[in-house]
């Protein structure tokens, strides 16, 4: 897997490697980072799993540089594969954490999405560097800026104007309220949550500098006490931005359901799990996941899953449902035939998808999701094949759906004779160039359900 890194903090550098994170914090950054590791707000948050945990590598000399390791998150992902609810979890739990620091005389210099990954459904803050002691006199927090712009603006686009949480891949430091004011009409600007987020700010900066800002300074007590009032202001601004998901074409799926009759879907459901039984997987990518079932069911047998959906409103309720009933599944908006590319400086900073999957997992499940990639995203079948046994470490669970079926048809619109050539023989043969037939059943749909095991 390509090497990703992070080089952009003055405190030190980061580089993910395949059991473990690596950091280095300059000579001049040592003390506080060993006092703030140290302290009672950061043994009490490992202690709880919401901070990443921290190894001292060696004990470092005076004037040298400190070595740290990470355990590594299972599979990283970013904001632009998060849903909006767990954007808004990763809000939270950087809320929570400044709240508990600036009590203890620390604060975060920096508020971003990039601090945080999840294991499974659950935010980590995993950048030890963004802590740094607090001015006992400066009332203002100097990152609350960042986290307008890559927490709140993000949200408040995407719940008002429809802009998907994935435009923010070429946006690192979020969006400039500036970017957003010709946008909104006169109305809109005055109503919230834009007068406060996008409006004044703007209006504002005609007046006064960020860096008129940075130098005021209050009394201790009255310092603390507007910071207090500061982050209760933006969880209040984070809440008047959550809402009830809505629904997609997707996202009922299960309940909508037409295509399988009542045995279809036991006899479906009992072969998953005769499956993975017989698999025993530790690892499981799930593509085409939907609002998460098999995913479910997946990590009920043990596994950690990652779960793929291109339907947002879906994986929403999938997420929602593992944080309602825990399970260890981290539902992300991919595509796979449109996979999440690399970015940042040289392509190394966040990786791509494929980069983050391939050769990670004991076992891929692809159900109901074939005859989409080869009709909606006109994927020929060997390049899918080959691609799947690159992610692919022990075993496949596909399922086919051959031109007959009523949602094979559905998908075709007309276009019939565009795919009479496919059939179970070729599909077959594709996948048997990578893979070896181990378990088939033909449900009463004529859909074939297959147990494939890497050569």
């Amino acid at each position: 897997m390509p090497t990703q890194s992070s080089f952009r903090d003055p405190a030190g550098c980061f580089v993910l490697e395949e059991q473990r994170g690596l950091r280095t914090v300059k000579s001049e950054f040592v003390r506080d980072t060993l006092a703030f590791l140290g302290s009672d707000v950061a043994k009490k948050w490992t202690a709880q799993g919401r901070l990443i945990a921290s190894e001292i590598l060696e004990e470092p000399e005076p004037g040298f540089s400190l070595r740290l390791a990470h355990p590594r998150i299972f599979f990283p992902s970013y904001a632009w594969e998060w849903t909006a609810g767990q954007l808004e979890a990763a809000a939270d739990l950087t809320l929570d954490l400044c709240e508990d620091l600036i009590g203890a005389g620390w604060i975060l210099k920096d508020a971003t999405p990039s601090n945080i990954l999840f294991d499974g459904p659950r935010p980590v803050f995993v950048d030890v560097l963004s802590v740094e002691r607090r001015d006992p006199e400066n009332p203002l927090w100097n990152a609350y800026g960042q986290f307008v712009r890559t927490f709140l603006l993000p949200l408040a686009a995407l719940r008002s104007l429809g802009w998907p949480l994935s435009s923010t891949l070429s946006r690192r430091d979020g969006y400039e309220p500036e970017e957003l004011y010709p946008v909104l009409g006169p109305v809109q600007r005055m109503r919230r949550p834009w007068r406060s987020l996008v409006t004044l700010p703007v209006l504002l900066s005609r007046r006064t500098t960020t860096g008129q800002a940075r130098r005021m300074h209050r009394p201790a007590p009255v310092a603390l006490k507007v910071l207090g009032h500061t982050l209760r202001s933006l969880r209040r601004s984070l809440r008047g931005l959550s809402r009830t998901a809505g629904e997609s074409r997707w996202s009922r799926y299960r309940e909508n359901v037409t295509h399988y009759a009542a045995e279809d879907w036991k006899r479906k459901t009992d072969f998953v799990g005769e499956a993975l039984s017989l698999a025993q997987p530790r690892h499981v990518l799930d593509i085409g996941a939907n609002t998460g079932f098999f995913s479910r069911l997946a990590a009920a047998s043990g596994a950690r899953v990652v779960a793929w959906d291109s339907d947002m409103l879906a994986t929403e309720r999938a997420w929602r449902d593992v944080c309602e009933a825990p399970a260890d599944v981290l539902p992300l908006v991919a595509d796979f035939a449109r996979p999440t590319p690399a970015a940042g400086w040289n392509n190394t900073e966040t990786l791509s998808l494929l980069d983050r999957s391939r050769g990670r997992f004991d076992l891929v499940m692809m159900l109901a999701v074939l005859h989409h990639l080869l009709i909606r995203d006109q994927i020929p079948m060997e390049h899918i094949a080959r691609l799947t046994r690159e992610m692919a470490n022990g075993w496949l669970l596909v399922e086919w759906v051959g031109p007959k079926d009523g949602k094979f048809q559905e998908l075709s619109n007309g276009r019939d004779w565009l795919y009479g050539s496919l059939n179970e023989e070729q599909f077959t043969a594709c996948f048997g160039s990578y893979f070896v037939p181990v378990r088939r059943t033909v449900l009463n749909n004529e859909r074939v359900l297959c147990l494939m095991k890497v050569k």
